[in-house]
Order: structure tokens, then sequence, then C-alpha cells
């Protein structure tokens, strides 16, 4: 059974930086992709980040690129976000998701499971 949870929301101004955090707990994790996905009040759920199985390889939303940088580390079995100049669109609810493939996948691709969220709010 997979369990993903998230760390590190809370409340910025704009510009500001959070750094999330997911902590994985699943047979074979280091075999799978991993990725964030995020839904804002009152609208559906909108992919943003995806890293394949070792890390090598990433992927990003036109939306957050150049902002936004994922990572994770297999010994440790977390992956992080590093969010940088955050802005008021960015304030949602922050979900770490598993894939069951290795490559990194993109925005089409389907995700396993899903955390509980973590909230990111930016405001002035």
């Amino acid at each position: 059974q997979v369990q993903l949870v998230e760390s590190g929301g809370g409340s910025v101004q704009p510009g500001g930086s959070l750094r999330l955090s997911c902590a994985a707990f699943e047979f074979a994790y280091s075999n799978y992709a991993l990725g964030w996905v995020r839904q804002a009040p009152g609208k559906g759920l909108e992919w943003v980040s995806a890293i394949n199985y070792s890390g090598s390889r990433t992927r990003y939303s036109d939306s957050v690129k150049g902002r936004f940088t994922i990572s994770r580390s297999n010994p440790m079995n977390v992956m992080w976000l590093q969010m940088n100049d955050l802005k008021p669109e960015d304030t949602a609810v922050y979900y770490c998701v598993n894939y069951r493939i290795g490559q990194v996948p993109d925005n089409r691709s389907d995700y396993h499971a899903k955390g509980r969220g973590t909230q990111v709010t930016v405001s002035s």
C-alpha cells in the first residue's frame, strides 16, 4: 500500500519561497516516477511537475517553469518542490503523486496515488 505524506506548506507574501516535501512509503519506491499536482480554490486539479525514477529527468508546467524545482532522494524516500518567486495564483492545495512508470511523466500521464495535500497561500 502506498502512503504519500506532504509537508512544508504555509503562508507567504508574493515573491517569497517555500519548500514542500513528500515522504513516500511504498515498496520499490526508487523504481517509479513522482510528481506534484495542485488544486486552487474552486478549480480542478492542475499538473505542476514530475521527476523520473532516478531524479535525472524533470518536467514542469508552463505556469511554474523557471520558478519551481523538483528533486528527490531515493535513499531517503523523499521528494521536494522548491518554489521561488511565488505569486498569488500559486495559492492552492499541493498534492504529491506517484506513478507506475519510471520515465518522467507529463501532464497527460495518469498517476497511481495521491497524498492528502498541503496548503500553500500566497498573499500580501
